[in-house]
C-alpha cells in the first residue's frame, strides 16, 4: 500500500458521503415540503 492510497482512498470516500448527504438531505426537504402541502389540501 503506497502513500498515495493513503490519501487518495479516504479522499474518495469523504466526497462520496458528502454527496450522498447533499442528496439526501435535498431529498428529504422535497419530502417533507410535498406532505406538508399534502396536509394543507
Amino acid at each position: 500500500m503506497t502513500f498515495e492510497h493513503i490519501i487518495y482512498i479516504p479522499g474518495v470516500l469523504l466526497i462520496g458521503l458528502s454527496f450522498g448527504y447533499v442528496l439526501g438531505a435535498k431529498a428529504v426537504r422535497a419530502e417533507v415540503a410535498r406532505l406538508k402541502k399534502r396536509a394543507k389540501e
